[in-house]
């Protein structure tokens, strides 16, 4: 292990051992108040150099640049989600072991967040003024959809800020990405699909469940449901964002399905109906996807309900946003005696980043130096990220975070046993302090 490595271990370990759980509609204040104290002593220049922009529940920060071109942003939030289970060691220890650092939030996301603060850091002790203004965000509560994010990108907005390149969590450097395609990919998102909960409610006249009648709320619910698993009505598209994806990776494939994906221009219909069964990742990249996470019924052993509802998370996808889904829905849900209700909090899917433009470009070019025989990819984000609220300020947010990960570590996320190898750090450093350089 370098020195250098060690530094860097040394830095993420003590931002791990800051608890920040976040919760829904409760903001642990006090927490990153002390999250933000251990930043500011870790990181000492960027802190005092940064100005401090003010939001609330987040931190927004610019340093100066040379002229008035359109800024660059680099964003990593500071919430991680709870820590059950049964782990190797404590969540909130950092411990340093085995060429890795362990705990809560070294994936997802404080790893890029320290990459992100060191490169600025090492920026100012070179005495490195960038061209355009540089701006540095990290939310408290991206994991709970809080208002963090919305906050800094309203705080730019109403400021006539315009971002030529953002740079927030999503994809990494990571091997075989689609089974069967070997080799090292960095995938980069370039959009990420929309969100919103459907809510399918049954009524029935209710009663005692000793004389049970046909069609009870639950019983419609169970067929609706069952008919949309069996049946799934959403449509499947391959975007552009998508074919380019399979264009690029099939340059690394080999045999049949190396054939396949380097001509999928011209078997879009036979991929359409393949690919969805075969791949669930693939399938959620192509089509709306639904996923029934919460039900109720009666409260009572031996009572009928006389309400009955399932949520039903969805993820939209371009060509088939709120209102198209719910089109689809309807008449199924009407044979079942439904009702359906979107939530508030819905949205469709944005514009991707075009992999063509000046955005995309500078962060492939950066993955080419820093990443020799990896090849950069765009691809659709199936979860969302902060950078979803920054669509207001700019057309090129991109969701990757310049760290090699092995497929068992990104399984740990959200999960026990996070952990992440030192050795990526100094690229992730590298390659920001370069993003930084390349922007004009």
């Amino acid at each position: 292990m370098t020195e250098r490595e060690k530094r860097y271990a040394r830095l993420l370990s003590k931002m791990i051992q800051v608890e920040t759980i976040s919760e829904p509609g409760i903001i642990h204040e006090e927490k990153f108040i002390k999250s933000e104290e251990v930043l500011a002593n870790l990181f000492p220049k960027v802190f005092s150099s940064f100005e401090r922009l003010p939001i609330e529940s987040g931190l927004l920060m610019r340093l100066k640049g040379k002229t008035e071109g359109e800024g660059v942003l680099l964003m990593s939030h500071q919430d991680v989600v709870s820590a059950e289970g049964e782990w190797t060691y404590p969540p909130f220890s950092g411990e340093i072991a085995d060429g890795k650092i362990w705990g809560r939030g070294t994936v997802d996301t404080k790893g890029a967040l320290m990459c992100i603060l060191q490169a600025a850091e090492e920026l100012l002790e070179e005495k490195y003024i960038p061209e355009v203004d540089f701006y540095i965000a990290s939310s408290w509560n991206e994991e709970v959809s809080g208002p963090g994010a919305p906050n800094a990108a309203r705080y730019l907005h109403d400021h006539g800020v315009r971002l030529q390149l953002l740079m927030d969590e999503g994809g990494m450097v990571v091997d075989e990405p689609v089974k069967g395609i070997k080799g090292r990919f960095a995938m980069i998102g370039t959009v990420e699909k929309g969100y919103g909960d459907i809510i399918a409610i049954a009524h029935g006249k209710g009663g005692h469940a000793s004389a049970p009648p046909k069609n009870s709320p639950l019983a419609r619910l169970a067929g609706f449901m069952n008919e949309l698993e069996k049946h799934d009505p959403n449509t499947v598209e391959l975007s552009p964002t998508l074919m380019e994806m399979f264009r690029r990776m099939g340059s690394r494939a080999d045999g049949v399905l190396g054939f396949v994906l380097r001509n999928a221009r011209f078997l879009k219909p036979l991929l359409k109906r393949i690919l969805p069964k075969k791949s669930p990742v693939l399938a959620a990249m192509m089509k709306t996807t639904m996923a029934f996470t919460m039900a109720e019924g009666s409260l009572g052993r031996n009572v009928l309900p006389q309400v009955a509802k399932v949520n039903i998370n969805t993820r939209f996808i371009q060509h088939q946003g709120v209102e198209e889904t719910m089109a689809i829905l309807a008449p199924i849900a009407k044979k079942y005696d439904i009702e359906l209700k979107i939530e508030d909090h819905c949205r469709d899917l944005q514009e991707p980043v075009d992999f063509n433009g000046k955005g995309f470009k500078i962060v492939e070019e950066t993955v080419n130096e820093l990443f020799p025989g990896v090849v950069a990819t765009p691809y659709v984000m199936t979860g969302g990220t902060d950078a979803y609220h920054y669509r207001i300020v700019t057309d090129n947010a991109i969701r990757f975070a310049p760290l090699s990960i092995s497929n068992e570590q990104h399984a740990t996320v959200h999960a026990a046993d996070e952990n992440i190898d030192i050795a990526v750090l100094p690229p992730a450093v590298d390659f920001y302090k370069a993003i930084i350089k390349k922007v004009r």
